[in-house]
Parts: C-alpha cells; structure tokens; sequence
C-alpha cells in the first residue's frame, strides 16, 4: 500500500510540475513578446524605425505590406517602416497566443493612430510569427487583414480559442 501511495503521489507530483512547466512557458513568451511590442509602440512613438529592424524582426523576415506585396528580410521592410513610424503610432494588443518550443503566434489586434490630428485611426487583425533564437525571441513574419478581434460580435459571428501551448 505504501509504495502505490508513493507512486500516485509521485504521479501527481509530475503531473503537476509538467503542467507548472507549460504555463511557465507560455508566461514567458507572452511575457517576452510583449515587451517586443513595447518597444515597436515606443519606436512608432519616436519616429525612429531602426529598433523595429533591428530589435523586432528576424534577419530573415517575411512581411506584407498593404498592397499584399511580399517583402523578404529587414532590407525590403526598412523603407516601409522609415515612412510609416512618421506617419502613425500605434498600440498592439495580443489577443490569441500559442507557443509550442522555440516556435510560437500570437493574434493581436493592431491599433493605428495618425500623427496627424485630423486623420482617423483605424485597426487590424494582425498574426505575428515568433521563433527563439539563442534564448531571444525574433518575430520571423506578419500577415493582417482589416477589421479588430471583438468587432465579430457586433456582426454574430464568433469564435476563438484563447491561449494555448503544446
């Protein structure tokens, strides 16, 4: 009796660390990627395009701009976003995330204010692509449609999974 009370214990015991581990992971992805995200809102903020380059993006990042047209590594994207942190500033708000290892996602919704007091501000669904490079997290590519998560309530449609990790 002893030792099938020992080995449920012990059963639980790992049941329990594993779990610990996986919302530990989780924690810490959304935890780093939020800081990525601090830290494009403060570039679009200042002006200066060079964090999002060289600090967000991957070497090898693969992007879309709002003619659809790809753009391959932080060469094609530079002149993209020199224009665009004049332009705008913006806020990301993560709102569907999963991490499985050194890959992960994260849907968020995209908030983009003009400089320009006079233009409006609109919003998008964006999915950030995420891989752990040397303990760092890199996002490795963006796609985004318009329209905002929450907005599908207003027409009845629903949907969303939340957080999740493998």
């Amino acid at each position: 009796m002893k030792t099938l009370t020992f080995l449920v214990l012990s059963w639980l015991l790992m049941c329990t660390y594993s779990v610990a581990q996986e919302a530990s992971g989780l924690d810490e992805f959304r935890s780093a990627i939020n800081e990525k995200y601090a830290l494009k809102e403060a570039a679009f903020a200042d002006g200066n395009a060079l964090p999002i380059i060289e600090e967000f993006y991957s070497d090898d990042v693969i992007a879309t701009d709002s003619d659809g047209k790809t753009l391959f590594g932080r060469a094609e994207i530079k002149p993209l976003y020199e224009g665009l942190v004049q332009e705008f500033n913006v806020r990301v708000e993560s709102m569907h995330t999963h991490v499985n290892g050194d890959a992960g996602w994260d849907w968020a919704n995209f908030h983009v204010t003009p400089k320009d007091p006079d233009a409006d501000g609109f919003s998008f669904k964006i999915l950030f692509l995420w891989e752990r490079k040397e303990g760092e997290w890199w996002c490795k590519g963006d796609i985004y449609v318009l329209g905002a998560f929450g907005a599908e309530k207003d027409s009845g449609v629903t949907g969303g999974a939340g957080d999740e990790q493998q």
